[in-house]
């Protein structure tokens, strides 16, 4: 005897209801896209600071770098100048120990070097686009062009020292100089060592030289006051901006 079992019809869904389970889909994608959107711009968000952060405090050092490199200059400007003088009176052998002193001291580095460690991790994260806020990316273009263009002047200033040594090698006794380095300290000798010469030609070149050596330094130091006001108001505009303390 044949058993006869009873199918249910089923149901087709309605359009409403794909349309629902289309929508849950949507909406649960777009979440998705969401929720990474904005944990991506909260990583940008804290980077971004970071870099700030970072790169405020390379500026405080740069300001007291400045301050003491503007020191430095002027104090050896003073001594160039008395150099320059020593070097036309009538008999520059009569004070010995000072020519060499001076002439010595002419030759000590000067340089001075920004703090460069946060612009460089920018330009090798792609350059400033983590910096989104225009005005910020303004102002550290703005001094990294300043420090630029003092880089510039002190590489035109060590060719200038250059052109001296030659002079300088005829006018001092490299023995007498030995005698007057003690560590990273420069002594005047202990007698009165006379120059190897005193030729008019000689003491005129090298007063040339000494006088564009000096000027450059003088417009370095112009530049470095200008690239302290922009450090400090970098400084105060960034922490302003960042809410940085």
């Amino acid at each position: 005897m044949d058993v006869h079992h009873h199918v249910a019809p089923v149901k087709e869904k309605h359009f409403k209801h794909y349309l629902f389970e289309f929508l849950m889909l949507f909406l649960a994608i777009s979440a998705g896209f969401l929720v990474e959107n904005l944990r991506e711009h909260y990583i940008e968000n804290r980077r971004e600071k970071d870099f700030i952060k970072s790169y405020v405090e390379d500026l405080k050092q740069d300001t007291a770098k400045i301050t003491a490199n503007i020191q430095l200059r002027n104090s050896k400007i003073l001594i160039i100048d008395s150099l320059i003088k020593l070097l036309n009176t009538d008999d520059p052998n009569k004070d010995g120990r000072s020519a060499y002193y001076f002439g010595r001291r002419t030759t000590r580095s000067t340089l001075f070097q920004a703090n460069d460690r946060t612009i460089k991790q920018l330009k090798n994260a792609g350059g400033l686009r983590l910096i989104r806020n225009q005005r910020a990316s303004n102002a550290i273009m703005t001094y990294d062009q300043a420090n630029d263009y003092i880089v510039y002047l002190q590489s035109r200033e060590f060719d200038e020292l250059s052109l001296m040594y030659p002079l300088l090698a005829r006018l001092y006794d490299g023995n007498v100089l030995e005698t007057m380095i003690n560590g990273m300290e420069i002594n005047r000798p202990l007698s009165n060592p006379a120059l190897r010469s005193t030729d008019r030609n000689l003491l005129l070149d090298l007063t040339y030289y000494l006088h564009q050596y000096k000027t450059t330094s003088v417009v370095i130091i112009a530049r470095l006051r200008s690239l302290m006001q922009s450090a400090t108001g970098t400084i105060q505009f960034l922490q302003k901006e960042y809410g940085l303390k």
